[in-house]
């Protein structure tokens, strides 16, 4: 198994679309890219830790890869805006890739290149070596499945569920 730490935004957004994914075993929401450490949500919100809402996900590379994670991540976000997905504003949700080998740096430097031409805009994802990861409270996990009428997550979070099942039919858990 390998590990990606990707923020793109809420945590809840992100988590929602790759527990979709088939070759994901596991997404966790949390906070990483910081220097406080054990941060809170409270702590991460108040813009002065470094971190980003992120997740870490456990794949199994024999089903999905790393390239196939990032193109996923790369479709269900804005990586051209600094600090903001849509009316989410901050530094925690900045979008960020924290790589877990030079291998993973060497993908993400190449798609980022390949995203830029495809799109014709900078992209200010960050590509940093990953550090530490600290694991979200229990009730930011599932949040999207548990509370999928949540006004937030019929307008944020279920556009980007259908885009990720239109664009990767292949990559849908059964």
């Amino acid at each position: 198994m390998e590990k990606a730490t990707l923020g793109g935004g809420c945590f809840w957004c992100t988590e929602a679309v790759f527990s979709r994914v088939k070759g994901v075993i596991e997404v966790k929401p949390g906070y990483s890219g910081g220097k406080v450490p054990n941060p809170t949500y409270e702590d991460v919100c108040t813009d002065k830790t470094g971190h980003a809402e992120v997740v870490q996900i456990t794949f199994d590379p024999n089903i999905i890869s790393f390239r196939d994670i990032l193109e996923i991540f790369f479709s269900i976000h804005d990586p051209t805006t600094p600090n903001r997905q849509g009316n989410d504003v901050g530094s925690q949700y900045r979008s960020i890739i924290l790589y877990h080998n030079d291998e993973q740096r060497k993908i993400a430097e190449e798609i980022i290149r390949e995203v830029e031409k495809k799109i014709g805009k900078k992209v200010v994802t960050e590509v940093v070596p990953f550090e530490a990861f600290y694991e979200a409270e229990d009730y930011h996990h599932n949040f999207y499945d548990k509370h999928r009428n949540y006004p937030y997550c019929r307008v944020i979070i279920d556009p980007k569920i259908t885009k990720f099942l239109k664009y990767f039919p292949d990559k849908i858990k059964t």
